[in-house]
Order: C-alpha cells, then structure tokens, then sequence
C-alpha cells in the first residue's frame, strides 16, 4: 500500500521530489488549523513539519497510522517527543542543515557589533558622513569566549581562528581532544572565563540551566567594552540586565538573532543602536533551507522503508563522529539482516556482530538495530524501528555480543554478523560507500549484491556454472555479475549470482533437479 505524508509548511521542491520519487503520496497543505490537522492526520503514514505547526499529544494519539515525525530544522520544541515514544513512533529532524549558514550569522553579527555596520549604515541612509562615530575594533588576537562546542560553536571556533583569535570556551560535554582539535583553550566554570573575553558568543540549548545563564553577575564581571552574541536560543542572555549594562557602557555591543518569546516586536534592547537585532535569520540561507527540506525528507522516507533514521531524537544519541564512521554501515547491516533471515529461516536465538578496522571500539548500537531491522522485518514478526529495536529483539529471544577487531582482513574496515552460526560479512567501496560481500557462509568473495540474487553451494566439480547458465537461459533469466568462493578442503564451492527477470518456483525446481551433489540453493530478494 502506497504510504502518505502530510507537509504541513513550506518544505523545498527537492525534498518533496525526493518522497515522490520513493513512490510516496506527499499533501502539502499550509497553515492548517490546530483542528484541521487533528482531523487530517489519521489519514498519514509520515508528518513533515517546521517550527509553526504543533504536533501534540493529542494528534499524535490520533495519528493511528502514523510512523514518522519529521522536524525540517534543529528545534523540536513544537513535538511531543515524549508521546511520540509511547507509540513507537519516530521524531528526526535535520541537525546539520543550518549549521554553516547559523555560523555564518555568528560571524556576521559579530563582525556587525565590532565595526558599528548598522548605526553606521543608517547614519549613511540619512544623508549624513560620519567617520570617527563609528570607529570599531578588530577581530585579530581579540579573545572570544565560545560557549558550547557543538557542531556550530566548532564551525565558529573554525571561522575565528581565520580571523586570529585566541580562543576560549565552555562545554561540559566537550572532550579535551575535540577542543585542542579546535584550538579552543577549555574551561569547566563559567564565572573562569568570562572575565578573559573580549567577545562572547552562545551555542547552547535551551534548558533550565541556560535559560538566564548571563545576568548582572556575569555582566558585572566582563570586561569594559566587551561583545555579546546569540545567534542560538532566546533567553540566555538575560536580556533586562543586558540593556542596563549596554545602557551605561559596560557591554560595548550585541548582536542577538534569537528571543525568548518570538515574533519579538519590541524589547529593552530596541532604543540602542549598538543592539543589532535580526529576526531569527540564522538559518534563513537558500542553501539552508534546500538541505533541511531535502534532509528531512529523506530521512522520513527512511523511517517509512523501515530503515535506520541517523537523527531520530528518541532513541539513544548517536555523537556526530559516531555517525560519520559507522553511519554509512547501517543499510549494509539491514541488508546483510534481510540475507541472514532468507538463508537461516529462523529467528536466531544468537546474534553476533564484529566490526574490524577502523570501525573496531565504536559504538556499535544503530548497527545493531538496522541488524534487527533486516532481520525481524523481512520475517514480519516486528516492525522494528530505533525507538524500539532493543525491547523487540528481548521479546524474541535475541541474545545480542558485538565485538571488535583491528584486523579488517586486507580491508580498512568490515562489519561480520553471525546468527546461529549462519555468517556474512561485507566491507564498503568506493565513493558511493556501496556494500560488497566479502564473506559468506565462510567462502571469500568481493562482490556487490543486486536487488535479487541466487546463491548456490555444491561440491566443486567441472560444468556446474555451464548447467546453471543453460537453465537460467532458457527462462529468459540474464545473469548479471557472479562470484565464486571455495572451501579447498571441503573439495565445496559457493556461487553468488546476481540475475536479472522473473526467477519463480519452476526455475528454482529445475536448477535443484539439474545440479548434482547440491547442498544449498537460496533465492535471496533485497
């Protein structure tokens, strides 16, 4: 049955080409009432959202079929997470889509409160010449305290060392390594650095402990002159304190792009011309807007296949260098599931995977779980997604072991998977990062698996290819690429054949009749 997926704001053309060509229904229907949507959400499979439609308790209790909340952005403050949990159902969102472009801002607003840009332009626009009114500062061995060391405060760590200057910073999640990586000099308390910056910018979320994190404490204990920016969430700065002290000269400048209750209209901040104001632009870039559309929307469409979604928020987090070293695994583990449920037949009672390479001592977990998504789904005993792949394979009885191995086998990294003894290994290749067997059922061989393959194993002898080719021939059946390992020593080979056309039961009855001393033969659908 065709999926569905309700749009509910403005998403770019790409993303939504990229849920029809999967074969996806896609309504984008705007500004729907609260009530509309209740009504209308029973009907989808997928809901695609940005930052104005709240997706509550209430209608995700009545999406019945619903599978997939997609977030086209960062912020989920308008999910229900929690409720989403409870039914299984999967919240992503895009993380990476605006983090140049919200970077890109920082910079800007910074550059834009040190040299006087917007006073200066306006005076410009009124008809007047002044230079020495708007003398600025420099950038250059300027400290800047950076505060929060995610993926945007290591872009603006990045961007400000260009500009020469010292850096500082904030992070009780930041690993020592990942700040000398940045060139980042960190510090674990707060009331440490601020008195060292000559610039302050937030990366942080919003939280009970960020909210009001800077008020007339650490406002009193900045330098004179000092830059504040927060291009992040609303509310850090405590923004009443902040224009009495802007007010008697203390902070020099900031620049703000973010506010506690949004649209902001009017603030204490508004009267000063040295408080450059923007209305929440930091991911308002046409490349920002085309990536998280087409983010989203790709990972909706993996949630709907029943794949691994990288940035579902309600299973346990995966960091980003994480991601990016045993990410590009996960189809190659689902696919290596789905094999291992068409050749053993059963649900394993026993499930182990080993990583070999450069993969050995990562975290192995969204492997597993796209394991289990091949596996179980391909059975259909368990619609397995990350919110719920551990409790499923405890409800079927699988004991799960993964393991690592600094020896890949000649390969920079593999990934083995053992269930009940049936084995398969794989590595990745070339730029597209596409899957290759590298072992099955113990043979050796390097190819790449076709959408439908056979695979057979017999006792070696002269003529099997040749009888298989005939058959295979004369049912219209081309074989595309093949593959043959063997067990010397068990005088056994193992044949993996990708075929194009219609393999159905006569054919496989004809091959079983037509090749003697055959111990297997595995029509295998991917």
């Amino acid at each position: 049955m065709t999926k569905k997926v309700l749009v509910s704001e403005k998403l770019a053309e790409a993303g939504l080409a990229v849920l029809r060509d999967k074969g996806i229904e896609v309504d984008v229907r705007l500004k729907m009432t609260p009530e509309e949507l209740l009504a209308a959400i029973p009907d989808y499979d997928g809901l695609i959202v940005r930052s104005a439609t709240k997706v509550t308790r209430e209608v995700i209790e009545a999406g019945g079929k619903l599978r997939i909340i997609g977030r086209a952005g960062v912020g989920v403050d308008n999910v229900d997470v929690d409720a989403a949990t409870e039914r299984g159902v999967i919240v992503c969102n895009a993380p990476t889509s605006n983090i140049v472009s919200a970077a890109e801002h920082t910079m800007a607003l910074m550059l834009a409160c040190a040299r006087n840009i917007a006073p200066a332009n306006a005076s410009m626009h009124a008809g007047v010449w002044e230079r020495a009114k708007f003398t600025g500062v420099e950038l250059y061995e300027k400290t800047l305290a950076i505060f929060g060391l995610g993926r945007i405060g290591g872009l603006v760590a990045e961007r400000a060392r260009a500009f020469g200057m010292k850096l500082v910073g904030y992070d009780p999640y930041c690993s020592p390594e990942r700040a000398e990586q940045l060139g980042v000099t960190l510090y674990d308390d707060v009331d440490a650095i601020v008195p060292l910056a000559d610039f302050i910018t937030v990366h942080l979320p919003k939280t009970k402990e960020t909210i009001g994190m800077f008020g007339p404490e650490q406002y009193a204990a900045m330098k004179d002159g000092v830059i504040l920016v927060n291009a992040a969430r609303g509310g850090i700065f405590n923004v009443d304190s902040l224009a009495d002290f802007l007010a008697a000269g203390k902070i020099g400048a900031v620049g703000l792009d973010v506010y506690e209750t949004e649209p902001c209209r009017e603030s204490p901040l508004h009267e000063f011309e040295n408080a450059i104001l923007t209305p929440h632009l930091g991911a308002s870039t046409l490349e920002a807007q085309l990536r998280a559309g087409v983010q989203t929307a790709e990972y909706v469409a993996a949630g709907l296949e029943g794949s691994i979604v990288p940035t579902a928020l309600n299973m346990a987090p995966v960091p980003p260098e994480v991601m990016d070293t045993v990410g590009p695994y996960v189809p190659a583990c689902q696919m290596m599931g789905s094999m291992l449920a068409q050749i053993h037949g059963e649900i394993p009672q026993f499930l182990k995977l080993t990583a070999a390479g450069t993969l050995a001592n990562a975290d192995l977990s969204i492997l597993v779980a796209g394991t289990l998504k091949g596996l179980l789904s391909y059975q259909n005993t368990a619609t397995v997604t990350p919110v719920n792949a551990e409790a499923v394979a405890k409800r079927h009885g699988i004991r799960i072991d993964t393991l690592s191995s600094a020896d890949a086998s000649g390969y920079a990294s593999t990934v083995s998977i053992v269930a009940d003894g049936t084995e398969v290994a794989c590595t990745l290749a070339g730029e597209a990062q596409a899957a290759r067997l590298v072992s099955l059922l113990g043979y050796k061989m390097d190819i790449a698996p076709a959408s439908q393959s056979l695979v057979f194993e017999y006792e070696d002898a002269p003529g099997r290819v040749g009888t298989i080719g005939t058959i295979l021939g004369e049912a219209g059946i081309n074989i595309t690429t093949m593959q043959i390992g063997t067990k010397p020593e068990e005088r056994c080979a193992l044949v993996y054949m990708n075929v194009e056309g219609t393999v159905d039961d006569e054919v496989l009855a004809k091959l079983r009749a037509g090749l003697v001393d055959l111990k297997n033969l595995w029509y295998i659908k991917l």
